[in-house]
């Protein structure tokens, strides 16, 4: 996991649409960039719907919300589709952002070891630093507790 104050690794990766979106892209504004497992499992669409629900919130801040995983631009297609949402999804199946952003981890499941996305976040400010990080999140909450930071006067 990246510390705050860290330079935030810069990134080129394919939204659903193939369209190319770098870290730079958003140079001058607060962007939220969270890493999650994949596309369509419970946690995972519990956390995209948590933040699809408070997206208007983080929009009326001018803050963009970036989801990144390994799964394939049709995979976030579709996951997208069904959930109808409304912030960005990256594809990185070569895991270049996953590890640049420290968040590819050993992870236990049952007994039985693999490796895997960590679910994290990140609060990178208008200067590509990191302002907050935030390893193993809760999906139901990680979407609150990221508002209520941007809210509160660290966030400002």
């Amino acid at each position: 996991m990246l510390e705050k104050g860290t330079k935030a690794p810069e990134f080129t990766l394919s939204d659903k649409d193939g369209n190319q979106v770098s870290l730079k892209d958003f140079a001058g504004k607060k962007v939220v960039i969270y890493f999650y497992p994949k596309d369509n499992t419970p946690g995972c669409t519990r956390q995209a719907l948590a933040f699809a629900e408070a997206y208007r919130e983080f929009e009326a801040m001018g803050i963009p919300v970036i989801g990144i995983s390994k799964d394939s631009m049709k995979s976030h297609q579709n996951f997208a589709a069904k959930y109808e949402l409304p912030f960005l999804l990256l594809s990185d199946p070569e895991l270049s952002a996953i590890q640049a952003y420290d968040v590819w981890k050993e992870k236990k499941l049952y007994g039985k070891v693999s490796m895997g996305v960590v679910r994290s976040a990140y609060v990178v400010d208008e200067n590509g630093i990191i302002e907050k990080a935030m390893e193993k999140v809760k999906p139901d909450t990680n979407a609150a507790e990221i508002l209520a930071y941007l809210k509160s006067e660290k966030g400002r």
